[in-house]
């Protein structure tokens, strides 16, 4: 590959991180403030309802996906003809889908013995239309790098569904405040899309030509299944064992602890997975992309888990206001699944980008299970917190062996490309909790608003101080350089240089 797509690639790669973590960076601003005010004008029992649906309606939208977008943006070549096809399967497995759980509706319901809830996913279920519909056109603009296009969806969509849903709460619609937001904003991403990819349908087709996605993504959507299961089977548990009040709380937390994965390591991954594909067939510049991005989630995600773990409690207070103390709790215990997932993020996008996609589903198989046992013994032994606690302590210990499949037989070296990029900034992460959770323990009295600000002044302080320590001042002029990279691409490639 000459200099010049060199450093093309590096300049588009750090220029779409760049721009997405922009575009998630105004999610999240718009997120918090749509959680500040529908936690002060809905009840906890809402938000429970709501996820009860979602846990089983979510399954629906994984098969609807069927890991179609990882295998178009995986493959190297897409012909007209193989395009045409997946836009009316996946089209047609929309349709279906959403006939499904409309008629399982009542079963739903049944299952939580909570009757309103038939209305409800009878509401939800044409969400699974418009994702089947916008699904081949989003992968589209992501395989052509347009990270600026989707980034503007993105923000816009999220807007547009939590403006309407304030709206409503305000108006006294409550537990339908947040189908508004569920659906207003698929609504307008479906049209975005729509004008930003201009699908070109054709007369309806599924081919034989479209089976090699079918085969990758039918892997793919194995992996995702799975993945769901241990990220949502939790709420159903704790909403049939608990009720929808203590899910309320339960989820609330949850979506709290994933934003950091959101707007740090999202914005990676979406770029990640073309740029790697891309890569598949230059080992040493993958080997360096991957050991950089690892080393930007280890200083970015792992010590904003640390610091949000150790001001849970007044963090919670300010963002959904009283009454939702439980929530705390669990916030800071979920903090070490955050840790886990934003480092294991990374094995999907190995096994994805290498064509390993088989092997990951038959890894998943195996060891998916052993996180969702944990589930049943944590809510056995210590409720919501013993749950959130195992959870993350499983999903941690998972690690060693997930990155040992995931790179065994590749060029991939486990210490020195995984590993090591994760040595300086796991022991500054731990620094960073004892100063700010000391931190926050000595100013209890404050408001927690300045309890938060405190503590994380403190945890900036070592953050700084760390600098000093040459190994790390390197890893900081990394990063610096990275983002120095989405401004314009260098003349002549670095050592380090994706």
């Amino acid at each position: 590959m000459s200099d010049s797509s060199t450093n093309n690639l590096s300049h588009k790669a750090s220029r779409g991180a760049a721009v997405t973590a922009g575009g998630l960076w105004l999610k999240t601003l718009i997120q918090l403030g749509s959680t500040m005010l529908l936690a002060r004008l809905l009840d906890p029992a809402d938000f429970g309802l709501v996820a009860m649906i979602m846990a089983i309606v979510g399954i629906a939208d994984l098969v609807r996906d069927f890991g179609l977008t990882g295998a178009i943006i995986q493959a190297r070549d897409l012909t007209s003809k193989q395009w045409s096809g997946l836009l009316w399967f996946s089209t047609l497995l929309g349709a279906v889908l959403m006939v499904a759980v409309a008629a399982s509706a009542p079963l739903i319901a049944a299952l939580y013995d909570e009757q309103q809830l038939i209305v409800l996913t009878l509401a939800i279920a044409p969400t699974l239309l418009a994702n089947g519909v916008a699904m081949p056109m989003q992968a589209a603009v992501q395989r052509r790098m347009q990270f600026g296009t989707l980034a503007q969806i993105d923000v816009m969509a999220m807007a547009i569904g939590v403006g309407l849903s304030v709206l409503a709460a305000l108006a006294g619609w409550g537990v339908w405040s947040l189908i508004v937001l569920a659906g207003a904003g698929q609504v307008y991403r479906l049209i975005a899309l729509w004008v930003a990819a201009k699908p070109k349908f054709g007369r309806p087709y599924v081919g034989r030509d479209i089976h090699p996605f079918v085969s990758t993504g039918g892997s793919i959507f194995g992996v995702q299944l799975l993945n769901y299961a241990v990220r949502n089977l939790d709420n159903v548990i704790i909403g049939q064992q608990l009720g929808p009040a203590a899910l309320g709380q339960y989820t609330r937390a949850y979506a709290l602890f994933l934003l950091p994965q959101q707007q740090l390591t999202a914005p990676l991954g979406r770029v990640a997975l073309p740029v790697l594909s891309r890569l598949q067939d230059d080992a040493e510049r993958y080997r360096r992309y991957v050991r950089s991005a690892l080393t930007v989630i280890g200083y970015l995600a792992l010590p904003t888990y640390a610091i949000a773990a150790a001001v849970a409690e007044p963090l919670m207070l300010v963002l959904l206001g009283p009454g939702w103390d439980a929530a705390a709790t669990i916030f800071a215990l979920l903090a070490i699944a955050g840790v886990a997932q934003a480092v294991g993020n990374v094995q999907g996008w190995l096994y994805i980008s290498l064509g390993r996609a088989h092997r990951q589903l038959v890894y998943y198989i195996v060891t998916r299970p052993f996180v969702i046992a944990a589930f049943f013994v944590g809510i056995w032994w210590n409720g919501m917190d013993g749950l959130a606690l195992l959870y993350g302590l499983v999903t941690m210990v998972l690690l060693v062996p997930g990155f040992a499949v995931a790179i065994h037989g590749t060029f991939l070296r486990g210490w020195h490309d995984i590993a090591a990029p994760l040595v300086r900034p796991v022991l500054l992460a731990i620094l960073i909790f004892g100063v700010a959770h000391t931190t926050a323990s000595l100013v209890t009295a404050w408001p927690a608003i300045l309890q938060i600000v405190t503590a994380t002044l403190a945890a900036g302080a070592v953050a700084a101080a760390a600098a000093a320590v040459p190994a790390v001042r390197r890893d900081y002029a990394m990063m610096i350089d990275f983002v120095k990279r989405a401004r314009k691409p260098r003349t002549a490639p670095t050592p380090e240089q994706q």
